[in-house]
């Protein structure tokens, strides 16, 4: 028996969103051969500044993503922007359209909080990455954040 969908907002520290963001990790090393540097804290996903989304099938949880509020730095950020991070889902649940609500919900909650554009950071070894956000209205940018130096690295952006 199929399981309903249900996307929840959640703390970054949430047992559930610790878990998922653990196998994103894992994702990363294996494609990337390093996981994800950026420090990352709870209180960055905490609204009004941000969000972090988990979604269900059933009672298990099989994807996420977040937003943190980011403003003009050396690192390449533009005052308004909402970063996306941590967008994964399990090998298992994909191809449901789940990352693109996770995102539509990211950017709605985003733009509700005053932020003017999302920005993301993926890379080449993750092209069904590239896809979805370029077929959800993202276009390349600059680099910014950490990585703005690695071969690999795209950065994206949508204006809000």
């Amino acid at each position: 028996m199929e399981f309903l969908e249900e996307i929840r907002p959640v703390r970054f520290d949430h047992s559930d969103a610790v878990k998922l963001s653990a196998l994103a990790q894992a994702e990363y090393m294996r494609r990337y051969g390093y996981d994800d540097m950026t420090p990352l804290h709870p209180g960055h996903f905490d609204p009004p500044h941000g969000l972090f989304l988990l979604a269900y099938l059933g009672d298990k949880p099989v994807a996420c993503g977040g937003w943190r509020a980011q403003e003009a730095d050396e690192e390449g950020y533009a005052d308004g922007d909402a970063e996306v991070k941590r967008m994964y889902v399990v090998p298992e649940a994909r191809g449901r359209g789940l990352a693109r609500r996770i995102l539509r919900e990211l950017e709605d909650s985003a733009r509700a909080a005053g932020r003017i554009r999302m920005v993301l950071e993926t890379g080449t070894p993750l092209p069904e990455a590239m896809a979805l956000y370029a077929s959800s209205g993202y276009e390349p940018t600059a680099n910014f954040g950490p990585y703005r130096g690695y071969s690999d690295s795209r950065c994206f952006a949508k204006t809000l």
